[in-house]
């Protein structure tokens, strides 16, 4: 049970800092553009596509998972230069119908490219095999890399937002974008920049679990759910609210489906389990969620106040 609970609690971690790659760029995209994007999946979902397409091409998933980054960055990009730009100064509404239309569009785009059927992607060679951590617990190659690059990219993310001028130019236009063109700063390239960099997050996401998934059209729409709970939780504009929030929501859904099950078998049938335990286990974050706002309506951690 001990070893169970471990590796069940790893799954949620990598899970977790998946969403987090998801959660960051959505609360970049909202926190400073102030704009709902529901497309943020459909990027998640071509960034998956590609690495597929790219490494069964090329033979190398490295040079797939780059090929990915560098493509659904530039499509982000174009997004947003050609589309996303006129919506800025529309209503929320405007921007949710837009975007889902767009959601649509992708959908379509990519059944028309790489057909319907999903596309099964093994894990490299090197990574196909678990790794002994502690003596009795393998765990597997590849979900420890994703930790990894996860872990990686929520400090790489901290410095860049933190500690460097591009990030400065983020705040300020996250605090206040008239004062900060006031200031100099180039607001259209910036937003520019800052959607490309977030489909690259989407993308990377995509890359490290689409050897654990099958990568098939509409996969965005669910994950988008989890990380719009993220952003809320850990308070919209807020990329140490989105690493917390992601962190929780991810261990917390992953142990509830693993732990609610095994405990409503200790007193109900196994067919009332199997119909019951997957149901409640649904439900858990978004009680999470609602305790969360109870406690503090602007999130964990707000970008301002």
């Amino acid at each position: 049970m001990n070893i169970l609970l471990i590796e069940q609690t790893l799954n949620g971690f990598q899970f977790g800092l998946m969403l987090f790659l998801l959660a960051a760029g959505l609360t970049l995209v909202f926190g400073i553009m102030d704009m709902i994007n529901l497309a943020h999946g459909s990027l998640y979902m071509v960034g998956a596509f590609l690495t597929a397409a790219v490494t069964q091409a090329s033979g190398s998933y490295t040079v797939g998972v780059l090929s990915a980054l560098a493509g659904t960055a530039v499509f982000g990009m174009l997004l947003e230069v050609s589309l996303l730009r006129r919506l800025y100064r529309r209503d929320h509404l405007s921007q949710v119908l837009a975007t889902f239309a767009l959601i649509l569009i992708c959908n379509e785009g990519v059944r028309m490219i790489w057909g319907a059927s999903p596309i099964k992607l093994n894990a490299p060679e090197a990574l196909s095999r678990p790794i002994e951590l502690v003596p009795g617990l393998f765990y597997p190659a590849h979900r420890l890399l994703i930790i990894v690059v996860g872990i990686v990219v929520a400090i790489g993310l901290y410095i860049l937002v933190a500690k460097t001028r591009v990030g400065m130019w983020v705040r300020a236009g996250a605090s206040n974008r008239e004062m900060a063109t006031a200031m100099g700063v180039n607001i259209q390239w910036l937003f520019t920049f800052v959607f490309g960099f977030g489909a690259a997050l989407c993308a990377l996401a995509g890359s490290m679990l689409s050897p654990l998934m099958a990568v098939q059209v509409g996969m965005g729409e669910s994950i988008l759910i989890l990380a719009f709970v993220v952003v809320v939780i850990g308070g919209i504009g807020s990329i140490r609210g989105a690493f917390v929030g992601a962190l929780l929501i991810g261990t917390v859904d992953t142990l509830s489906r693993t732990l609610i099950p095994t405990l409503l078998g200790q007193f109900l049938s196994p067919s009332t389990t199997s119909a019951l335990g997957p149901a409640l286990a649904s439900i858990i974050i978004y009680v999470l969620m609602a305790a969360v706002l109870f406690w503090k309506p602007q999130g964990l951690f707000p970008a301002r106040g």
